[in-house]
């Protein structure tokens, strides 16, 4: 029960107790500013419903107000979409925010995620939402049919790919920078942003074998928030209900397990964590960011004070917020 209680997020806020403060995230981040009535939604992938609505007003106002290109397919699957948010003037050549949404790999979608564009598309810097396959999509689906699947798309993968499986989400997610690389030749620089399980697949992307995708992405920089860089420890809590990842899965797919040597062109590296994030979370951040740094990279550590798991990240819709700050300011300096 100890260990459900740090990788439950809801259960450390002390704004909202953990019966409602999913579905004032929700509102929040929906709404696309500080506001959102507490709901009747319980702790994150136990009973709280996932969002249905097909564009909240967050989204609706940023791709009102921005040039776009939605639903772009990156891949064959359901979920390999992308929202593609342009600056005005850009003559062609942009820099490139890629951001990648948490959920705890099992809910919310690109379509929640517009909130995060105008500040950033108002500086001239180019947003992109990304969508996967989050879990527990396709758990059941046939052995033969998986392996048909993985034999047609001739994948080499060692385990099974199907949707909402860990594998798939990491592929996807890598899938989507190779696509925006070989798409838009006059981006001039990627950054990425995560929250949560945005975090961890962004944190996967920065060791990837880009050889297999046959091309090379400028990744610049990496804002990484609230998220979970070692994955053992889910295996022992509720989140694993839906995941179903083995314990090969779940070493796999740990950036902590992964973290190679820096080379020169490594990209600098914002371990961000919140100060009512739980333990758990605050300690696989800060040894993440050690691992990082022991190995060359050049990373920094943000505790953000009086801030949550949610909020942490609600906020990036304010232009005064200081991680928008920061983050607009590493992409403009570059």
């Amino acid at each position: 029960q100890a260990l459900e209680d740090q990788y439950s997020p809801s259960r450390w806020s002390p704004r909202l107790d953990r019966d409602t403060i999913i579905d004032a995230h929700l509102a929040v981040t929906a709404a696309g500013e500080e506001r959102g009535a507490p709901g009747v939604g319980a702790a994150l992938g136990v009973t709280a419903p996932c969002p249905t609505a097909s564009c909240p007003a967050g989204t609706e106002r940023a791709r009102a107000s921005a040039q776009t290109s939605l639903h772009v397919p990156y891949g064959k699957g359901d979920g390999e979409k992308l929202d593609i948010y342009f600056p005005t003037d850009h003559a062609g050549t942009f820099p490139v925010l890629v951001y990648i949404h948490g959920g705890y790999w099992q809910c919310l979608s690109k379509d929640e995620s517009g909130f995060a564009a105008p500040p950033l598309v108002s500086r001239g810097v180019a947003v992109v939402a990304v969508g996967y396959d989050t879990a527990p999509k396709g758990r059941c689906r046939p052995a033969e049919a998986v392996a048909a699947c993985v034999a047609r798309c001739r994948l080499t993968l060692p385990s099974a790919l199907c949707p909402g499986h860990m594998d798939t989400m990491v592929l996807q997610v890598r899938r989507c920078i190779a696509f925006l690389v070989e798409q838009y030749p006059g981006i001039r620089g990627i950054y990425l942003c995560g929250h949560s399980a945005g975090a961890h697949l962004a944190a996967m992307v920065l060791f990837t074998d880009w050889t297999e995708f046959r091309v090379v992405p400028d990744i610049k920089g990496a804002v990484l928030v609230s998220g979970v860089y070692d994955l053992e420890p889910i295996l022992h809590t509720y989140v694993n209900d839906a995941l179903n990842m083995s314990w090969e899965v779940a070493q796999r797919n740990s950036p902590m397990r992964h973290v190679a040597p820096a080379v020169p062109a490594a990209c600098e590296v914002l371990v961000v964590v919140a100060q009512h994030d739980s333990p758990e979370f605050r300690r696989q951040s800060k040894e993440y960011s050690q691992a990082l740094r022991a190995a060359g990279w050049s990373v920094s550590l943000l505790d953000l004070a009086g801030r949550d798991h949610f909020d942490v990240i609600e906020k990036l819709s304010e232009n005064s917020y200081i991680l928008t700050q920061v983050g607009r300011r590493a992409v403009l300096r570059q």
